[in-house]
């Protein structure tokens, strides 16, 4: 695991599972891009354990012309790490060159929406929408809209720029160092304008092994760990040096759906009786058991559950149905014999004969989901064949190369569908940006409903819009929604006070 800190110098040491690459979550929704840097960094409000709005860098707001204007009053006592002032010029920068080009959720969401954002003096900013625009206070927290400082940007390509590896943000710790052996060190902001965290280093260390993360947690080596598995969760509750954390939040977003997206690119998969037939092929229960142990619930709506307003109750999703399955995979010329793979006899784009076999691409912490996957499509004649790629590679290869059959994506819904759903079903953000949408899907219809549901002011009427709109969705089938997914966090027992968004340690407090 390499090296630990000694225990006498009291640094906080977080393990992490991989090496982010860089560390400005304004340029990415990646997991471990924000499990990194999400200390350094502050949106204009701040989500509270509810997900209520609340002043950051903004300390008030006012919602104008009928939901179109947004007036935003920042802090005038707010410094960068560097030392320079924060301004509105900042806000204004970020969204125009950082977010909305490069932060997949913003720039699905607020793209379409946005005439502009305008910095109107050093303390006031506005964002002026084509119609009422309901979700924005959601989607300004520091997970969907971490600011970043133009004095450093301006000028330069953001995904180039040096300050992605030796940050300057505004938040609760500051940079220190980045060092190759994959261990990241911050120092506590003592002019942080929440005041200043009690605990003044946090060491990151890159253990890519969860059995060796949970063993250092217990040996007091390490003091945090973002995530526990299920066969470890009931072995760490009987530690007394140990304490766990469970939320539905994560680094990279909130109330999150891991989904299995197909290609619909791809001649297999243009044939909707072949996504119903895999649909109905997959067994989620049984992956929220075998997988999750537990932890989370079979997903039954493109939308989180926890999105209470907007989720859809008594959708036809396809049960788990082999029978069924095999039917429709006749049906569209799919045939077997002798129980093993399917062929083609018939299928439109597919020479006869070919067997039916489907590449999964998937991160390499999904490899538990694409075993059962392929346990469970085996059982109808379909071959799987799953290949792992890196977070950069696998980002290349399936939403800019679009080179894949299927893939796994952890859909984080945030907290309104603007946020985390939209950019997976509008036809805009059919792009190469990471985590948009994967499938290729199309429809006229739901694209026009999202615009609809955005610029409702009563929740009753977005509602009913995002209804139709799963509706239409569900029926198309573009992807399967398999798991609406918790995370545990565990901690050294010295500690306290933390909270499960991404300034976790910003008001915790240790015993020495």
């Amino acid at each position: 695991m390499g090296e630990v800190p000694r225990r006498a110098d009291r640094a906080f040491v977080v393990a992490i599972t991989s090496d982010p690459g860089q560390l400005n979550p304004a340029i990415t929704t990646n997991g471990s891009v924000n499990t990194a840097a999400g200390l350094l960094y502050d949106g204009l409000l701040r989500l509270d354990e509810s997900l209520t709005p609340g002043p950051a860098l903004a300390s008030s707001w006012e919602t104008l012309d009928g939901g179109a204007l947004y007036r935003f009053h920042l802090r005038r006592d707010v410094r960068w790490h560097d030392g320079q002032p924060f301004t509105a010029a900042d806000v204004e920068f970020t969204f125009e060159q950082v977010l909305l080009k490069f932060h997949s959720r913003t720039r699905a969401s607020l793209g379409p929406a946005l005439v502009d954002v305008v910095a109107l003096d050093d303390s006031t900013v506005e964002f002026r929408f084509r119609r009422p625009y309901a979700p924005l206070l959601q989607q300004l927290d520091v997970v969907e809209a971490p600011i970043v400082p133009r004095h450093v940007y301006s000028g330069s390509d953001p995904l180039r720029n040096p300050a992605n590896t030796r940050p300057v943000g505004t938040g609760p710790y500051r940079f220190v160092s980045y060092q190759s052996s994959g261990e990241i060190r911050y120092a506590a902001n003592r002019n942080y304008f929440r005041g200043a965290p009690s605990v003044g280093t946090a060491i990151l260390r890159v253990v890519p092994d969860a059995a060796t993360q949970v063993a250092a947690l217990e040996a007091g080596e390490v003091d945090w760990l973002f995530s526990v598995s299920g066969p470890e969760r009931e072995r760490l509750r009987r530690q007394p040096n140990v304490r766990l954390l469970q939320s539905p939040l994560s680094a990279g977003g909130n109330n999150c759906i891991t989904t299995l997206g197909f290609n619909l690119d791809r001649a297999q998969f243009r044939d909707l009786r072949v996504r119903k037939a895999i649909a109905h092929a997959v067994n989620r229960p049984q992956i929220v058991e075998r997988v999750l142990f537990g932890e989370g619930r079979a997903a039954d709506a493109p939308i989180s559950s926890r999105i209470a307003f907007a989720y859809a109750e008594g959708l036809p999703i396809p049960a788990f149905d082999t029978s069924r399955a095999a039917l429709l995979l006749d049906a569209a010329g799919w045939r077997r014999s002798d129980g093993g793979t399917r062929t083609a006899r018939g299928v439109r784009g597919i020479e006869d004969g070919t067997p039916f076999v489907v590449g999964l691409t998937v991160l390499p912490g999904q490899s538990n989901y694409a075993e059962m996957l392929r346990a469970q499509l085996r059982a109808v004649g379909i071959d799987l064949r799953v290949g792992s790629l890196e977070q950069g590679v696998f980002a290349q290869t399936v939403f800019t190369e679009r080179d894949f059959d299927t893939a796994i994506g952890a859909y984080c819904n945030g907290t309104d569908p603007e946020i985390g759903v939209r950019r997976m079903l509008v036809s805009s953000s059919i792009a190469p940006v990471p985590f948009s949408n994967m499938a290729g899907y199309r429809s006229l219809a739901v694209d026009s409903l999202f615009e609809l549901a955005a610029s409702a002011l009563d929740p009753a009427e977005r509602r009913r819009f995002y209804r139709a709109m799963q509706e239409i969705v569900v029926a198309d089938q573009p992807y399967v929604w398999l798991a609406e997914t918790m995370g545990t966090r565990a901690y050294n027992a010295r500690c306290r006070g933390f909270s499960a968004t991404s300034h976790f340690l910003a008001t915790a407090t240790c015993i020495p």
